[in-house]
């Protein structure tokens, strides 16, 4: 008994050293917006056990999905007083703080998620405004994953531009939906997200915008039998961490988190690019036309939008719209 004891205890002895006296358990708070059977969700646990996993159980990382720690703006906030550890917001969210960043929002500026990307992290631009996030509002940008495409259901054939004319959209409250539905010819109809299937289902509205993902989770397949794949605005999501926590780590930590977030994006952009991809096939199965009007006519009626950004951001906006509109 006395050596079985005495084994038991250099056993936990060596397990202490080999663990080490400074390897502390950081306990993080992610805050998401998204519930948990969202793609996002889905990311953010994958990074979660990643992070628990890679760091031999020193990073744990709680989620609080369905905006329990408020709506983007508060947890950007809460991140900024270093009250929330790690959360998720698109890059042109942050124009709630710096005017110019409505530029990733801009309809049809951004093309696709590689675009997105260089103009984010290669440009000067972009450079600029994550120093700008970094030094003023006391967070860090992570890595960049795809959040999906906006579309347009209607309850009529989008074959043109033309065909925009008079349809009452329903958009949410945000200059870029609601200038992409006036530029188009559209009568924009802003209502809350909870109205707009009996809106759609009773022709209070004659269609909507959102991603392929928010249609079928909505439903509004049923009561709308029209798709156009109109791609004006590509949304992203970024992985934010407060900097106030990333100071608080050591360098091995720093590393690990940044090496499992660029891993999580990649994870969450792929669940997103899958899903499209099969939701068009799912689609089709409802009953659902798709078509593919030509888009160089609604990016061209948004010129007057642009107009109005660069005018609002001076040398700032105009060099970063061209900049940005350049990259290849």
């Amino acid at each position: 008994m006395k050596r079985v004891l005495k084994v038991a205890g250099m056993t936990l002895i060596f397990g202490m050293a080999a663990f080490g006296a400074n390897e502390k358990v950081y306990k993080l708070k992610m805050g998401l917006v998204a519930n948990t059977s969202s793609n996002e969700y889905k990311a953010a646990e994958y990074f979660a056990n990643n992070l628990k996993d890679k760091s031999n159980g020193q990073l744990i990382v709680d989620l609080y999905p369905g905006a329990q720690l408020g709506d983007d703006r508060s947890m950007l906030e809460q991140l900024s007083a270093g009250v929330l550890d790690l959360g998720f917001a698109e890059i042109g969210r942050f124009n709630i703080f710096f005017p110019e960043a409505q530029l990733y929002s801009l309809p049809y500026v951004i093309k696709d998620f590689d675009h997105m990307k260089k103009a984010t992290f290669e440009t000067t631009f972009g450079k600029n405004l994550q120093n700008k996030i970094n030094k003023n509002l006391n967070i860090q940008i992570l890595s960049q994953a795809y959040n999906g495409t906006r579309q347009t259901t209607a309850n009529r054939p989008i074959n043109s531009i033309e065909d925009m004319k008079g349809l009452k959209l329903r958009v949410p409250k945000a200059d870029s939906n609601l200038e992409y539905a006036k530029n188009t010819g559209a009568s924009p109809t802003p209502m809350a997200f909870s109205e707009v299937y009996l809106a759609l289902q009773t022709n209070s509205v004659d269609g909507q915008e959102n991603p392929l993902s928010a249609i079928r989770a909505q439903k509004f397949y049923e009561v709308q039998k029209n798709l156009a794949l109109t791609n004006h605005i590509l949304n992203d999501q970024l992985y934010l961490i407060s900097g106030s926590t990333m100071k608080k780590l050591p360098k091995n930590l720093q590393e690990i988190l940044k090496t499992e977030t660029q891993s999580a994006a990649d994870y969450h952009t792929k669940l997103f690019l899958e899903e499209e991809a099969g939701l068009l096939d799912f689609f089709k199965s409802q009953g659902v036309a798709i078509t593919n009007p030509d888009l160089v006519p609604f990016a061209k009626a948004m010129q007057p939008f642009y107009d109005v950004y660069v005018k609002n951001n001076g040398k700032l906006g105009k060099d970063g719209l061209e900049e940005i509109t350049s990259v290849k």
